[in-house]
């Protein structure tokens, strides 16, 4: 059984894709470098802001990233404080939460979000009580790195066999690799199916329940 269940966020968790496009654009604009494209952005989710413009703006200076990075994270900040940023939960996920608490498994989020940012959205939805351990691009190196996730089972108290980190990139299924922990990947995020068997995942679930089945090892 997996005792520790760690959950990305963006495109796992939550459906954050319009609030991550569009704050990402306004920041390369006011910034003055052309914004790239759509799809290019949701690539990236996941990774830390610093990583993920050197891969949006590789041929703009270490300047201009940051000024960039500095923009978005304004940019997030105001989206959240005026009420407007939504980043729903996907369907079933809540249900799933509460399934996985009542078994008794410990639930954490290991993120390239801030902890701020984490932190608001899981309040959001009422569910930040639920884990046991939030491991945010704040305090560790970017994923595919496996430092938020040893963080995560060090604060469990679990082995890596004891674990499975649950994401929707192939960052997450490589630092799942690298922590020596068992990955499943979802379909309805920001990487395709194939790229994260590829990477790594032991299967990939197309809804929360058929997740639910692959966690406790029913598929």
């Amino acid at each position: 059984m997996s005792r520790l269940v760690v959950f990305d966020c963006d495109g796992t968790l939550v459906d954050g894709q319009a609030a991550i496009c569009e704050t990402m654009e306004l920041a390369f604009r006011n910034t003055g470098l052309a914004a790239p494209e759509r799809n290019k952005v949701r690539r990236i989710v996941g990774l830390s802001l610093p990583f993920a413009l050197r891969e949006l703006a590789p041929d703009a200076t270490d300047d201009e990233r940051h000024a960039v990075v500095e923009a978005y994270k304004a940019g997030y900040r105001e989206l959240r404080l005026s009420g407007a940023l939504r980043e729903p939960l996907y369907a079933g996920i809540a249900a799933l939460i509460d399934e996985l608490d009542a078994e008794g498994r410990l639930l954490g989020v290991a993120t390239g979000k801030s902890d701020r940012g984490l932190h608001a959205c899981l309040d959001t939805h009422g569910i930040k009580h639920r884990f046991v351990s939030l491991q945010t691009a704040d305090r560790h190196p970017s994923k595919p790195h496996p430092a938020m996730l040893e963080a995560a089972l060090g604060d469990a108290g679990v082995a890596p066999a004891d674990a499975v980190m649950i994401g929707d990139t192939s960052f997450d299924m490589e630092m799942a690799q690298a922590a020596g922990v068992r990955a499943i990947g979802v379909a309805w995020g920001y990487h395709e199916p194939r790229e994260l068997l590829d990477a790594g995942a032991s299967a990939v679930a197309e809804t929360a329940q058929q997740l639910g089945d692959l966690i406790r090892g029913r598929n």
